[in-house]
């Protein structure tokens, strides 16, 4: 399959509430996590659900949306890692060093289209929209399912589908959490005028590699 990839702007909140449900995906987070830590507990969802929405509607999307037709079948938080206060709170995760790396924290595929390659697309699209605001790296935080006893949900994805798309392990803390980088310098995108994640309105990526 393939999949349009755009950036989670205003224009596409309404795809996103849709994709996200009432309960505002992984039970009310909003993809606050890595923004505010566990306190998003502590929160109404609905107050989650605004942040992110004033994020959407902000000069920088918070993340990218996989589209099948009409309908949004995927998302995946990409911000630069300074955007995403609580990484540095994450013992395992702390920064490898100064580069402004930026960040691929965590993705949500609808139940009908898991299996199919979402994740794929996204990540591919997220290596683009990163290398064409000028990051010269980009990172992830999955779990490596090779690691017996591993533990966690795949919410960060695993550490297999981004050795796929060129990422390689540059720390270990964990041994089932490791820190995926794959540098940019190699990466020649323009960028796009009107789209401030870095893809055009349209980007369709492959399901697989």
């Amino acid at each position: 399959m393939t999949f349009t990839i755009r950036p989670a702007t205003l224009e596409h909140w309404p795809a996103l509430e849709d994709l996200f449900g009432r309960a505002g995906a992984s039970n009310g987070c909003w993809c606050m996590y890595w923004r505010i830590g566990p306190a998003y507990h502590e929160r109404p969802r609905e107050q989650n659900k605004a942040d992110l929405r004033r994020l959407a509607e902000s000069g920088r999307p918070p993340g990218l949306l996989a589209f099948d037709g009409d309908i949004a079948v995927g998302w995946s938080e990409l911000a630069p890692r300074a955007e995403l206060e609580w990484l540095g709170h994450a013992r395992f995760l702390r920064p490898v060093d100064d580069l402004p790396a930026w960040s691929l924290a965590c993705f949500y595929v609808r139940r009908a289209h898991r299996g199919l390659g979402v994740v794929d697309a996204l990540i591919g699209a997220a290596v683009e929209a990163a290398a064409a605001a000028g990051a010269p790296v980009i990172e992830a935080y999955p779990v490596d399912t090779a690691v017996p006893g591993h533990t966690g949900n795949l919410f960060p994805g695993t550490a297999s589908a981004f050795a796929r798309h060129g990422f390689a392990v540059a720390a270990r803390r964990k041994p089932d959490r490791p820190v995926m980088r794959r540098n940019l310098s190699a990466i020649r995108v323009a960028s796009r005028p009107g789209s401030p994640a870095g893809l055009p309105a349209g980007s369709t990526r492959p399901g697989r590699p």
